[in-house]
Parts: C-alpha cells; structure tokens; sequence
C-alpha cells in the first residue's frame, strides 16, 4: 500500500489569505497546505478519501493517472468541493468512479452537487456510483476491507476508515472508546492537529499526541494543521519520535 498526503491544511489552507504570520510567509514548502485529503494506492484499487477545493491541483501535482474510488469523511466544503473534478476520470479512462459516504453526507453531496442527480441528465455530468457508509460496518473495495470508524467533531460525527494497517482520522475531537478499539493495532495512524490552542471541535497538539501514544501505532502522522500550529521544522523538532507532522507530498508506504 502507498498513501500520498495530497494536502495537510486545515479549511482556509495555509497560507492564509491577507496574512503575514511567520508560517504564511515562510518559503519551506513544507508551510504550505492544501485542503486534506490523501491518496490510497493498493494492488488493485485507487481510493482517495475527501476531494477538497484544491483536488484537481493536488491530482495534477501528484501525476495521478486513475481513481477508483472516493471516501467522504463528512459534508464541510473542504472535503467535497473538489468531487466535479472526477470528470476526467469518466471520460478518458470510460469509468464511473464509486463514491462512499453516510446517508448524511449523501444528502448534503446531493444539495450541492444537485446537477448530478437530476432527472434530466446532460453531456458532462460527473458519472458516480453512490455508496451507503455505516459506521461500524466494514466493506469491500476490490481486496480491500475497509472499516469507517465514527469520531466527532464537536457535535458532528466524522467517519475515519481503517484500510488494513492504515488509519486516516480528520476533524476529530472526541473520540468513543468503542471507534479506538477498531483503530488499535494499527500500523502507520494519520490524525488531525489543528493548532496548539484550546479548539472547541479538533484535537490540538497535545491532544492529537496523547491519543496517538495511547494507540501506539508504528507511526502517527498530523494532518489538518493550521498556521496557529507553527512552522514546520520548529514544531517536529517538539515531537515524540514516533509522531511526525505530515505535509503535501509526503509519500509513505505499507
């Protein structure tokens, strides 16, 4: 299994517009985030989880040839915004692209994306096969079993997906003691660390760095970080060894 972090911002993205902090302003890359959003690559399946506002960039970036499948982890405009962009994926490669997501999510999929489930259909409409997620209930992409793990943010429920020994958790802030057990004995966990100031619907640093020793995964890697978290290199060096902060491009393999 490879996992490519197409991006690792949190909703504005960093850097933010109009501002000039020192992470906005800084000329590492790695300060620079695109809306979440990871790629999935196994033996016989292209899934990607959450299509953000910067989705067609992220898939030109990446050089990224096929897609299979699409996983929603909850209906906010940084992780849909960008499911027009499977377009291509229709039309060069004659494929109808399975999208997965809670009854929720679908319905909030269906309001702003009303075009493509209206009775009358035209040429170049994105073609989607919808897909019913339960959390607690794993299902089958090709060979791969993948478990949706309920989480909350604030008072919304999030879906996370465990794929083998890869867990990707976003917009976390509580998490049941039922969902940790379908996370445990993971591998390689990915988890949300907005900033390091008390937040009322993400973990902060400390918060997301408790829960991932608690796992005690291989690896954790942060993801969903704003510019209030510091710049890059500054904060790694405050980690764990066994935590790291994701960033665009990052490649990792299983």
């Amino acid at each position: 299994m490879k996992i490519t972090f197409l991006g690792t911002g949190t909703s504005q993205g960093v850097p933010v517009i109009a501002c000039n902090c020192a992470v906005c302003t800084s000329t590492d890359k790695k300060n620079n985030r695109l809306r979440t959003s990871v790629l999935v690559e196994t033996d016989d399946k292209t899934i990607v989880v959450d299509s953000g506002p910067d989705f067609r960039y992220q898939l030109l970036r990446e050089g990224i040839k096929d897609l299979d499948a699409v996983l929603f982890t909850h209906e906010h405009k940084d992780h849909i915004a960008g499911l027009d962009d499977i377009r291509p994926f229709n039309y060069l490669l004659h494929k109808v692209i399975d999208v997965y997501a809670t009854e929720r999510v679908q319905n909030a999929l269906k309001r702003e994306f009303y075009y493509i489930f209206a009775d009358t259909k035209y040429h170049g409409l994105p073609q989607i096969n919808l897909h019913t997620v339960v959390n607690g209930e794993e299902f089958k992409i090709g060979k791969n079993t993948i478990k949706p793990i309920e989480v909350m943010h604030h008072l919304l429920p999030i879906t996370g997906y465990r794929i083998g020994d890869f867990t990707y958790i976003t917009d976390a802030k509580t998490i049941t003691p039922e969902s940790v057990e379908t996370i445990r004995g993971t591998k390689v966990l990915v988890i949300n660390a907005l900033q390091k100031e008390a937040h009322i619907s993400h973990f902060t640093l400390s918060e997301a760095i408790n829960f991932a020793q608690m796992i005690g995964a291989e690896i954790t890697y942060l993801t969903h970080i704003s510019h209030n978290l510091g710049l890059h290199e500054q904060v790694e060096q405050e980690l764990p060894a066994n935590i790291r902060l994701a960033y665009d491009g990052l490649k990792i393999e299983l």
